[in-house]
């Protein structure tokens, strides 16, 4: 990013939607975090013990599937907040499959690997919801500072308590007294200062946060590898449908349409020649049924040749890096190029690298209003890497209608990723990664 970009960045950081909700999750999380601390350490302990001693060893079965139980409720819990707020869906772990008579269930709800990884979250967590209280914190202390001048002209200055300013730093490191009014706008400015800094530690915080509950109340990570193939199936699937339906109407309403016209003009051309062996019955109508017949045959040929190009463009039978050239040199914004492809990768990765540049340089053009493009594609570590980005008004997101779910979907089915940094604004960077072979 630019030092302008940064800039931008760090002073509208407070006023995004993103820092908002991270500071929201952090104040709803702390509960959550400090109520399954208490289930993890109180009735699992206690449950734990119970059971070990031969009288208590029913209550403390109880005690321990009730505290299971209250730790995947709080994950369930923890994943909507995460959801809801960080736009961050993680799946539920698939939970065993209930079975018949009592001490079969206990010993199913025993065995849950979801319910005791809940669990580990719930102890794991406390430290980390401490500092997310501490990063919401910094946000009341910020507009706490900010306000000092404000607070001075309404409450007594002489009330030492109300116009003390507030330090986010253990200590009170870098909290100076306001001795006067002129010394309340430096408390102001440490108050901008903090308000700034705010978004920036919470997402730090909150990116721990973010790990755990991926490693922890997600399911496992052979679970997530089978239901990540399994979507990726279907996706390749409905891509392959979708692109069988759309080369079906192609077909239709177009060489089709132009076929039934050709032999129609051929059969009228045949009825004017009069029957073999006779006179000509109308050969200037004959000569002009022939030259529309003519021109449809060439349509038709035309209306092939674009099929096959969205089949398979033939400028990549000379590689990805010609037909990258190509895409540029045929674009309306000027596109910086720069292509590092020790390896080639195969046939059916460069075909779906070079729709996916097609579409996002397409994208430029229309949406961005952008005046100059970059076009980057290398190999890292065995992954093709495409970066197109633009200088454009920014703002483009997945959920948009400029083709980007489509290109999601599309990379998916793959095994590849797809990541925008769109902000309002500019600069927009979208970074598709792609195995070498499919």
């Amino acid at each position: 990013m630019s030092r302008p970009g940064v800039v931008h960045a760090v002073l509208t950081a407070p006023f995004t939607r993103r820092a908002w909700a991270e500071a929201g999750y952090c104040l709803l999380s702390f509960p959550v975090g400090l109520v399954g601390f208490g289930s993890a350490l109180i009735l699992l302990a206690l449950g734990v013990a119970l059971t070990a001693s031969v009288v208590g060893a029913g209550p403390g079965l109880v005690l321990a599937v009730l505290a299971l139980g209250l730790s995947g409720a709080l994950a369930a819990l923890q994943r909507a907040l995460a959801a809801r707020l960080l736009a961050d869906r993680v799946a539920a772990p698939a939970r065993p499959r209930p079975a018949d008579g009592f001490f079969a269930r206990l010993d199913a709800r025993l065995r849950d690997e979801a319910a005791w990884r809940a669990t580990a979250y719930g102890l794991v967590k406390v430290p980390v919801a401490v500092f997310q209280l501490y990063a919401a914190a910094w946000w009341l202390i910020g507009v706490f500072d900010f306000l000092t001048p404000l607070r001075w002209l309404i409450v007594d200055p002489a009330d030492g308590e109300l116009m003390r300013t507030i330090s986010p730093f253990p200590g009170g490191a870098g909290a100076p007294h306001s001795a006067g009014f002129a010394a309340t706008f430096i408390t102001a400015g440490i108050g901008v200062v903090t308000l700034l800094a705010a978004p920036w530690f919470t997402r730090a915080v909150v990116a721990v946060d973010r790990w755990l509950v991926r490693v922890l109340l997600g399911p496992g990570e052979l679970a997530q590898r089978v239901r990540n193939l399994e979507e990726t199936r279907a996706l390749a699937v409905e891509d392959s449908a979708a692109r069988l339906r759309r080369l079906e109407r192609d077909l239709h309403d177009g060489a089709q349409v132009r076929l039934v016209a050709l032999a129609m003009s051929l059969s009228m051309a045949a009825e004017r020649l009069g029957p073999a062996g006779g006179p000509v019955i109308d050969p200037d109508r004959a000569r002009e049924l022939v030259r529309t017949a003519h021109r449809s045959a060439g349509e038709v040929l035309s209306d092939l040749r674009n099929l096959s190009r969205g089949i398979h463009p033939p400028v990549l039978d000379e590689g990805l890096a010609d037909a990258l050239a190509t895409l540029c040199a045929g674009t309306l914004v000027p596109v910086e190029l720069s292509v590092d492809l020790p390896r080639r990768p195969s046939p059916a990765i460069e075909s779906i690298a070079y729709f996916c540049v097609a579409e996002l340089l397409a994208n430029v053009i229309k949406h961005s209003g952008a005046g100059h493009a970059v076009l980057r594609a290398e190999q890292r570590n065995d992954r093709l890497q495409l970066l197109v980005s633009d200088d454009g008004h920014g703002g483009a997101e997945i959920r948009t209608g400029t083709g980007l779910p489509g290109l999601a979907q599309r990379v998916r089915t793959v095994d590849g990723s797809l990541r925008i940094s769109s902000p309002p604004g500019g600069p927009t960077a979208v970074e598709i990664e792609l195995p070498l072979h499919a």
